[in-house]
């Protein structure tokens, strides 16, 4: 486990890996905002322990990745595909199963439509389907308690760290579902790591200004890798019903439903999550 600065496709991408390279790998995306630190390490290493070599990394604009001066996006959702296959070509390996959350998820759905040799699975956690809602899918909102949390960050002193930490863990408890209790204490870990590592902070607002490429666009039937899908019955980011509908287009897609559970990856429910990842990253 060591952090290391990767050039791909000419810019810094930061990776980390877990378990012996030798094993399946199995290269996890994080979602917008969110730097690899969100891919809590002992998760990373209890999913490496079931025979995986797992590698997290930080997208653009988050971590020590590059950034871009906030407000000015310089990339799209496809060039973050592109990204998340140039880290399995630095690390040498001709195939993966790639596990996405939320947005990490859209990128995965990209990737094993762009790259389909670099593909063995795809497992969606807390996703949706990659564009626009465009075919009369009729899909629900974002929670607006969400939008109106963050609207907030507009008057916060981003120069106080004990602030901003205390606002990052406040959103993160938006996330949690009700089947959980929240665990300030873990997050509050995370997010104080993530202010402390990130070369801007401010730079991961660029990922609400992301554009994608509309000839991906509903073509989640061309995905020919076995692909699962994990959803809680509680988000309020993307509600249940994307996680139904990924599963529902995505040819032979298997559905697991995490009752009660949010738009998180919870500590209760690694064990559930784990065992199916390595289930399903086995049967190929």
């Amino acid at each position: 486990m060591s952090e290391k600065i990767n050039k791909i496709n000419g810019i810094d991408i930061c990776t980390e890996s877990f378990g012996n390279p030798t094993h399946p790998a199995v290269l996890l995306i994080m979602g917008a905002m969110c730097s690899m630190v969100y891919w809590d390490e002992e998760f990373c290493q209890r999913l490496a322990d079931t025979g995986r070599y797992v590698i997290r990394y930080d997208n653009r604009d988050v971590g020590r990745s590059i950034t871009y001066e906030p407000g000015n996006s310089q990339y799209t959702v496809v060039d973050m595909a592109d990204d998340a296959v140039g880290v399995l070509d630095a690390y040498g390996i001709d195939q993966a199963h790639i596990v996405g959350m939320s947005l990490g998820g859209m990128i995965a759905q990209i990737v094993a439509l762009r790259h389909p040799k670099k593909v063995l699975t795809i497992t969606l956690i807390a996703s949706g389907i990659f564009g626009s809602d465009d075919n009369n899918r009729d899909l629900p909102p974002m929670d607006e308690k969400i939008l109106a949390y963050h609207a907030n960050g507009a008057t916060l002193n981003w120069s106080d760290e004990e602030s901003v930490a205390n606002y990052l863990v406040a959103g993160s408890r938006l996330l949690c579902g009700s089947k959980h209790t929240f665990d300030e204490k873990r997050v509050y870990k995370q997010v104080t790591k993530e202010i402390k590592r990130a070369n801007n902070l401010l730079s991961m607002f660029n990922h609400a200004l992301l554009k994608g490429d509309d000839f991906y666009e509903g073509k989640l039937k061309g995905i020919n890798v076995p692909a699962l899908v994990i959803h809680g019955t509680e988000d309020t980011v993307l509600p249940y019903e994307h996680g139904l509908a990924l599963a529902n287009e995505i040819p032979n897609a298997s559905m697991l439903t995490l009752e009660g559970t949010g738009h998180e990856v919870h500590f209760d429910d690694w064990d559930t999550i784990i065992n199916a990842i390595s289930n399903h990253t086995s049967a190929v």
